[in-house]
C-alpha cells in the first residue's frame, strides 16, 4: 500500500490528497497562516476543499468566508495577499498551517500585522501591536 498521498490518484471528489485532510462536518479545516519571515502566527481561517485547491493551484491563500459563504483570496480587496511558501497538515489531519510570506505589511483587516493583537493583561484585554495601515486606506484603494 503506498502512504504517499502526493501521487495518489484522484476520486470523485477531487485529488485524493484533499480527502486526507479530516474536514469537519461542515465541510471545513482551520488553517493557520504563519510568516515564514517572524515566525509569528497571523490570522485563523477556513477552508474547505475548494479553498484548498486553489490555494494549491495559484500560490496564494485563498480561503472560505464563514460570513458570506463564499471563497475568497486574501488580499483580492486589501491588496495585503499571502504568497504559500508551505502547506502542513497537522497529526490528526484535522488542521492546516500555512508558512505564508506576507505581501504588504498587514494580515489583519484592522491594518495590523497579525489577527492576534490583543494580550490578556491583569484581566483585561490590551491592544499591543500598532495598526500599520489605515483600513479606510487599505480597501478604498483596492475597491
Amino acid at each position: 500500500m503506498n502512504d504517499d498521498v502526493s501521487s495518489s490518484p484522484e476520486s470523485a471528489d477531487g485529488p485524493a490528497w484533499l480527502e486526507h485532510v479530516a474536514w469537519d462536518e461542515h465541510g471545513l479545516a482551520p488553517v493557520i497562516a504563519q510568516s515564514v519571515d517572524s515566525q509569528r502566527v497571523l490570522t485563523l481561517a477556513w477552508m474547505n476543499r475548494a479553498a484548498l485547491a486553489a490555494t494549491v493551484e495559484s500560490g496564494f491563500a485563498t480561503y472560505w468566508s464563514r460570513s458570506r459563504a463564499k471563497l475568497w483570496r486574501k488580499g483580492e480587496t486589501s491588496g495585503n495577499r499571502q504568497r504559500v511558501v508551505e502547506i502542513r497538515l497537522d497529526c490528526d489531519n484535522d488542521a492546516l498551517l500555512l508558512r505564508i510570506e506576507q505581501i504588504g505589511g498587514a494580515a489583519c483587516h484592522t491594518g495590523r500585522e497579525s489577527c492576534f493583537f490583543q494580550i490578556h493583561d491583569d484581566g483585561e484585554w490590551v491592544t499591543r501591536d500598532p495598526v500599520l495601515i489605515d483600513p479606510q486606506d487599505m480597501y478604498g484603494l483596492h475597491e
